[in-house]
């Protein structure tokens, strides 16, 4: 804080010398002048002194016989001096400070953390929906309005907070990590759930906790038909059924179906052979436009364009829409090249691998498998014969309801228009 005093009032460094240096210093104590930084180098002394103090030192010097010279002159009054020569350079200057003052009241870069299952691409769309773009004036935004908005829009969304460092907004979330369930699943799951069929195939493991089995062990289903039914029967006395409780079917089901695919890989492909010959440029950006400066004109027939970008930031959050960044321009001609047999097998297993790997995430385990791989001068095509055991079920909406005169369908009939209500 002192630097900062001694900066704004001006100070300069001194030599002394004489007959009576050590007297002058005395001098200087008893009639509170401040000199800091005394440097004795045998025949005279550098010291620093205030420009206030280094004109109250003139009676003191004839008073000891000393002298003293300016060696350099430092602080704000020096540097204004300097400046009333230099008209442009100050122009220039306070033209560059009102730049700096207008720009900062503008917003210039979002950024977003906390989200996992939402995309920052999802999130800036939303954004700019609610009228959050860059750039714009950040006395147009409305925190608290967009925080709620925020989590209005996506449920997932249990905690938002939204603000402003420098000309940055950071937007700040967090998402709920169990399931939500709305209403309409809720109606849903009291009505009742069936569980039915997601492949045609045939039923190789079942295992039922909740509902009533539709099918057993061995059985042939289609797409859609219901395993295990959500309405269970309660029966009378005289074994007739008295009513139907809905609840959502929940049981272990594996069914064993076939399924074919095929790839196939060309022979010939094309190349990108880069020449040697390319380019740099330099790339200047203000806001959205962008100037590539370049000596000469790019002769080269393809080409590609490569380089980075990078924003103006002043301070940590204080971003400009200044961009800057150089750019190559690489020469490449398209050649034919004919890929070998060894990089046509890596090929093959590599499509095959993607296979397994595809079914192995959906839970899918291969039973068997007839894997053939036909050549030919333009391609190799793959084709694969596969038999699956998944749990290829799905919940849906039961279906299933007394028949008109079944004993206790009158009754179950009140319970439906009950439960709707």
């Amino acid at each position: 804080m002192l630097h900062w005093i001694q900066y704004i009032r001006g100070y300069v460094t001194i030599r002394v010398w004489g007959y009576s240096t050590e007297r002058l210093l005395n001098l200087c104590g008893n009639h509170d002048i401040l000199v800091w930084d005394i440097v004795n180098r045998g025949d005279y002394a550098t010291m620093n002194i205030s420009v206030k103090g280094f004109f109250a030192l003139k009676p003191l010097l004839k008073k000891t016989g000393t002298r003293a010279a300016v060696l350099k002159k430092y602080g704000l009054p020096f540097f204004v001096s300097k400046m009333r020569h230099r008209k442009i350079f100050v122009a220039g200057f306070l033209c560059c400070m009102l730049f700096w003052i207008l720009m900062s009241g503008y917003l210039w870069n979002i950024e977003i953390d906390g989200n996992y299952t939402l995309t920052e691409d999802v999130l800036l769309d939303d954004l700019a929906r609610l009228g959050v773009h860059v750039p714009m004036k950040k006395s147009r935004l409305q925190l608290e309005m967009l925080e709620e908005a925020l989590r209005e829009d996506y449920s997932v969304i249990t905690w938002t907070s939204v603000q402003i460092r420098g000309t940055t907004l950071l937007v700040h979330i967090r998402e709920n990590e169990m399931p939500n369930y709305d209403r309409t699943d809720r109606r849903e799951e009291t009505a009742g759930r069936d569980l039915a069929a997601d492949k045609a195939g045939m039923v190789s493991y079942i295992i039922t906790r909740s509902g009533v089995p539709q099918v057993a062990l061995g059985d042939t289903v289609a797409v859609g038909d219901i395993l295990v039914s959500g309405a269970v029967p309660v029966y009378n006395e005289d074994a007739t059924v008295r009513k139907y409780r809905y609840v959502e079917a929940d049981a272990d089901i594996k069914l064993r179906y076939t399924e074919s695919c095929s790839v196939k890989r060309d022979i010939l492909y094309e190349e990108k052979r880069y020449s040697g010959r390319q380019k740099k440029m330099i790339t200047l950006g203000i806001n959205d436009r962008e100037w590539n400066l370049r000596w000469g004109k790019i002769a080269y027939d393809d080409y590609d364009v490569s380089g980075e970008k990078k924003q103006v930031r002043l301070l940590d959050r204080l971003y400009l829409p200044l961009y800057y960044g150089t750019r190559t321009v690489r020469e490449y001609e398209m050649v034919r090249q004919r890929h070998t047999e060894a990089e046509m097998n890596a090929a093959m297993q590599e499509e095959w691998d993607k296979i397994i790997s595809t079914l192995e995430e959906k839970g899918v385990q291969i039973i068997g498998k007839n894997v053939t791989i036909e050549k030919n001068e333009t391609n190799w095509a793959l084709t694969a014969h596969m038999q699956l055991e998944a749990a290829a079920v799905r919940l849906v909406p039961t279906a299933t309801a007394p028949a008109a005169g079944e004993p206790g369908a009158e009754s179950s009939k009140e319970e439906d228009a009950a439960r709707q209500e």
